[in-house]
């Protein structure tokens, strides 16, 4: 998997990263786009993200979620252990079709924890071993070459970033589940006219992406570290 030039090296999994960053890039430009040309949109019930979100949960029988304003830009999410929404600045008090769509995936979230959802469950108690996947699994990769390609040290790594992968997968079905919901809610509940949820369809659909993506960079990281440190022989 490495060329050599001229006494140079090139080692051809890092097309892996290249690829993953690529996705990467694409969709977040793709979600930003699709979140400005529809915030732009205003709703024609004039509702804010922040009283949608608040009609949404009280039409689904949830009354113990606080709403709370978040700083920065698409940084909305539901903590399921304090049971708040919080909704970024520029989706809270926002009346447009993409502050509504964003607020009611949102709610879409908080109606799984609600109702038990199993794949938002797993997903919850996945968070800390992925956050120790990602922080020590490369790092442990790194102390396993440097202790001589110490493959038990390096394997261990492998292991512990693929924790992270799982996560990243885990994540997709809760995303999309979510998205359904909410668009089923605000077509349900009648909060959006057909047009109007057709556009949320077009801003859930391109914040989904991003997702897909990060599990797609995630799974071909893994991918290439198997490649390079997988075997069981050693590396000269």
């Amino acid at each position: 998997m490495r060329y050599g030039y001229y006494g140079y090296y090139f080692d051809s999994t890092y097309l892996l990263v290249l690829i993953g960053a690529i996705l990467c890039i694409w969709a977040q430009m793709r979600v930003q786009s699709t979140y400005r040309k529809y915030s732009r949109v205003r709703s024609r019930t004039g509702m804010t993200g922040a009283q949608a979100a608040q009609r949404i949960l009280q039409m689904s029988g949830i009354y113990d979620v606080r709403i709370e304003p978040v700083r920065g830009e698409l940084t909305d999410h539901y903590d399921p252990s304090a049971k708040v929404l919080r909704l970024s600045e520029s989706v809270y008090g926002s009346a447009s079709v993409a502050a509504i769509g964003v607020a009611a995936h949102e709610c879409g979230h908080a109606v799984q924890h609600h109702k038990g959802y199993v794949p938002l469950s797993v997903r919850t108690a996945l968070v800390p071993v992925a956050n120790i996947g990602s922080m020590a699994g490369i790092p442990l990769i790194l102390l396993g070459v440097l202790l001589g390609m110490n493959q038990t040290v390096i394997q261990i790594g492998i292991w512990v970033f693929a924790l992270a992968v799982l996560f990243q997968v885990v994540t997709l079905p809760v995303e999309f589940n979510a998205s359904g919901r909410a668009l089923s809610m605000l077509g349900g509940y009648g909060m959006l006219e057909r047009d109007e949820t057709d556009a949320c369809r077009k801003v859930l659909s391109a914040a989904a992406l991003t997702y897909v993506a990060a599990a797609a960079s995630s799974i071909l990281q893994l991918l290439r570290l198997v490649l390079l440190f997988g075997g069981n022989r050693r590396r000269d």
